[in-house]
């Protein structure tokens, strides 16, 4: 049976299993980043190298600073724009290299952005590398905002969310904008396999959904919803809760498109009120002002127009 096919076993694929982003780094208490770089890391093979690009982001401070890294395989630190393009360029010279014969070790790429340099600041090198078709996985951590220079509004920033470039105050209930459906998006490149995951449970989906992005031939993109304590204004020891309840909200479907084909992943027993996800949330604490509840049902209203939207492409 190989690697592809064994059944998902918890204790043996994320407890057992040797970590390749290891302790030492200095990613906050509570930081779903890091959880997602650990978890997509870990569903590499042990017989397979990597090489691990990574744009300029709070991951990219905190975890490598020369000569110190938290990396056990080969890391590249990109400026915001360009980590697709760099990682272009290195999938390409090391296809290159088997080529003349010059290489034998067997290698996986992946690089790792924040929705800064994901959905804004890198996508246009991002979007390149996906049409080009390169062999490698581009994942984004998305927690929903500029977390490493203090809370700037990004495309991902959900709707009427608190950061210091979008303050709830008299005059704006925070951002304005919806966000952006990257991985709608992504999966309009027609590239072989998009995914949205998070954290759940016993990591089975994160896991088996990074393992196939890695091990799917040509271009791949991993959407992570990463929580963030400090930009969302969380407990740290909450991280699990938010993620769960931003999937059974139906805040962040969770899906795969492979080959074009869209299907769901995750379906909630129970649909919970969007209120659910955002009151335990700093960042949304003014919906909750007396004479915002039609702010909260504006924003039920876009949940149910996405999850709608969801369920007609999983031909559901």
């Amino acid at each position: 049976m190989d690697n592809m096919n064994k059944p998902y076993n918890f204790k043996d694929h994320m407890i057992n299993k040797k970590d390749r982003f290891v302790p030492g780094h200095r990613m906050c208490a509570g930081c779903g980043g890091a959880v997602a770089v650990r978890s997509v890391l870990r569903s590499l093979h042990d017989e397979d190298k990597a090489v691990i690009g990574n744009a300029t982001s709070c991951l990219e401070v905190s975890s490598y600073m020369y000569p110190y890294s938290a990396y056990e395989d080969s890391y590249i630190h990109n400026a915001f724009e360009n980590a697709g393009a760099t990682m272009s360029g290195v999938e390409t010279a090391y296809k290159v290299l088997q080529k003349k014969g010059k290489i034998d070790e067997h290698y996986k790429f992946i690089t790792f952005g924040g929705d800064g340099g994901t959905y804004d600041i890198g996508f246009q090198s991002l979007s390149g590398a996906m049409e080009r078709g390169h062999d490698f996985v581009y994942v984004c951590y998305d927690n929903g905002a500029y977390m490493n220079t203090g809370t700037q509004r990004s495309s991902a920033t959900p709707r009427y969310a608190d950061t210091t470039t979008t303050p709830a105050g008299k005059v704006k209930n925070g951002k304005v904008q919806v966000r952006k459906d990257l991985s709608a998006i992504m999966a309009e490149h027609h590239i072989p396999y998009v995914a949205q995951t998070t954290f759940l449970g016993n990591f089975k989906d994160i896991y088996t959904k990074a393992e196939r992005a890695i091990y799917t031939p040509g271009p791949a993109f991993l959407n992570v919803l990463s929580p963030c304590p400090r930009g969302w204004g969380y407990e740290t020891s909450d991280m699990m809760e938010i993620c769960s309840l931003a999937v059974d909200t139906c805040y962040w479907p969770m899906f795969e498109v492979v080959d074009g084909t869209w299907t769901l992943t995750y379906k909630p027993k129970k649909k919970l009120p969007i209120e659910d996800f955002l009151r335990p949330q700093r960042r949304f604490r003014h919906l909750f002002k007396p004479g915002n509840e039609e702010l909260l049902v504006e924003f039920q209203q876009e949940v149910d127009k996405n999850w709608n939207d969801i369920l007609i492409k999983c031909n559901m």
